[in-house]
Formats: C-alpha cells, sequence, structure tokens
C-alpha cells in the first residue's frame, strides 16, 4: 500500500498536514510523535525478549521429551511413473 508512494505523494501529504495544524504546532506534534513511536519501540522490544526467553526454554523441553533421532540408510531410488 505504502510502496506505490513517490516523492511527489509525500509533498502532497506535508502540505495538507502543515495546512491542518500550522506551522507553530508541527514541533510539539512531531516531538509527539517522535515519543510515542520511542515507547512503541520499547515495549515491542521487551515482548520480544520475553518471548524469546520463552520460546527458547519451550524448543528446550520439546527437544529433551523428543526421541533419539533415527539414523537412515540410502533408500532406494523412486520408481519412474
Amino acid at each position: 500500500m505504502l510502496g506505490n508512494l513517490t516523492g511527489w505523494h509525500l509533498v502532497v501529504i506535508l502540505l495538507i498536514v502543515l495546512l491542518l495544524f500550522g506551522a507553530p504546532k508541527l514541533p510539539g506534534l512531531a516531538r509527539s510523535i517522535g515519543q510515542s513511536m520511542r515507547i512503541f519501540r520499547s515495549e515491542v522490544k521487551t515482548m520480544k525478549d520475553e518471548n524469546g526467553d520463552e520460546t527458547v526454554v519451550e524448543d528446550t523441553a520439546a527437544d529433551a521429551e523428543a526421541a533419539p533421532p533415527v539414523k537412515t540408510t540410502k533408500s532406494a531410488p523412486k520408481p519412474k511413473s
């Protein structure tokens, strides 16, 4: 969806934002967006760290319970159809 945006599209979007919010409010708007993005990134990182630790423990436990590996030998060639 956003892959089709070109430079002109972004210029038009920026002009619309400028008209809607006005020049004096733009620095505050940018600051609040930046703070929101930092909070979002830190929360995502925290969730990944928490889920990453749990999945490693679960995978290790599943491997311990699994049957030992089975030795394989060369199989016969498949018949042609």
